[in-house]
């Protein structure tokens, strides 16, 4: 084994699912930190606590996992009080590659993977998460708060009560992801937030919403599949006196979103998109379509094909909804700004029989 490659088993981790294995997964952690090496977990489920992750060093298993089942190197949660399984707060140049993360459903307010700074630092913190799936925790699968660039790429984040993304910071990467069954949004920036790029990713069966950005700019979202979102798809909304500043979205393709049955939703959540007070929109080339669950089972939706209002410099063209929306395709809510062009969104309402 290369010298820089330290097996967790040589620590003392057990991997049996029974012992707590987190004083052998720490001192593991600590060791490679030393070297800036990589921690290498061998199938096997290691039960733990949180453990806390120092700069350079990296987590490395086999990604066996599949859709619904854990599988290869599963690190289980089994500490209701922990905040998190992974602390990333603090270290630099980590990556974590090829773990299933388990959240057990234990505690009320558990993340997967968590960074929890008081400010920005003096450095980019450059997390890469990669062909990892995180589930069953009780709050986000990976929590990023004042996160200074990242990457999350080939991973699942899904079956999660808060959201499986959550984002306060900027200059991030999220690419070929499923980010499926969360309680919260598929995508959650409620912060301060900029600089993002996502590309190729599946957001379904989100109850929250599929990418839900508040006080966000400099995004690129293309070319995702958004499915059965429990609200918008997309939406870009300000927070207090902050509006949201230039967006490039085209190309995705957004689906039955607005499911009405998992919460309450006020008249124009049930929408593929909404747009408020956005500066330096272009949404163009995105395709749109109403229906239901699997099976022709539950309610039609959304009601409403595309939100927009308050916008400036900003451009809404080019983007087709046929069997768009049961009620409006377009919604104007006025108090535009100057420059702004609304126009060729070919569409038909859908008419359930």
């Amino acid at each position: 084994m290369p010298t820089d490659l330290l097996d967790v088993h040589s620590f003392g981790a057990s991997g049996d699912g029974r012992r707590d294995d987190t004083a052998a997964i720490q001192k593991a952690i600590d060791a490679a930190a030393e070297i800036q090496g990589t921690v290498l977990f061998p199938p096997a489920r290691y039960r733990c606590s949180t453990v806390r992750l120092r700069s350079h060093v990296g987590l490395l298993g086999q990604p066996t996992w599949s859709y619904r089942d854990f599988a290869g190197a599963v690190l289980q949660l089994a500490d209701g009080n922990a905040q998190c399984l992974l602390d990333v707060t603090g270290a630099v140049g980590v990556t974590i590659n090829g773990l299933c993360l388990d959240g057990n459903e234990l505690r009320d307010q558990a993340h997967g993977i968590m960074v929890d700074k008081p400010d920005y630092g003096q450095e980019e913190d450059v997390v890469r998460i990669e062909r990892c799936r995180t589930g069953r925790f009780s709050a986000d699968g990976i929590h990023l708060g004042r996160i200074w660039c990242f990457s999350i790429r080939h991973c699942m984040v899904a079956f999660n009560r808060g959201c499986g993304v959550w984002v306060r910071g900027w200059d991030g990467f999220l690419l070929d992801n499923w980010l499926s069954g969360n309680r919260g949004a598929g995508y959650g920036a409620f912060e301060e937030n900029a600089a993002v790029t996502m590309t190729a990713n599946r957001i379904e069966w989100n109850a929250g919403g599929g990418i839900i950005i508040h006080d966000g700019n400099h995004y690129s979202i293309c070319n995702n599949y958004l499915d059965r979102s429990g609200g918008p798809g997309v939406a870009i909304l300000p927070k207090a006196d902050w509006w949201g500043q230039v967006f490039s979205i085209t190309g995705n393709l957004i689906n039955r979103s607005g499911k009405p049955d998992w919460r309450p939703l006020s008249r124009y959540e049930s929408a593929h998109v909404v747009f408020d007070g956005v500066r330096g929109l272009a949404f163009s080339n995105d395709t749109m379509n109403a229906g239901r669950d699997d099976a022709g089972k539950g309610e039609w939706s959304p009601r409403h094909g595309i939100v927009y209002g308050r916008l400036r410099d900003s451009i809404v063209q080019g983007n087709a909804m046929h069997n768009g929306a049961l009620e409006q395709l377009i919604v104007d809510q006025g108090g535009h700004g100057d420059n702004v062009i609304v126009r060729d969104n070919p569409g038909s309402l859908l008419r359930p029989a």
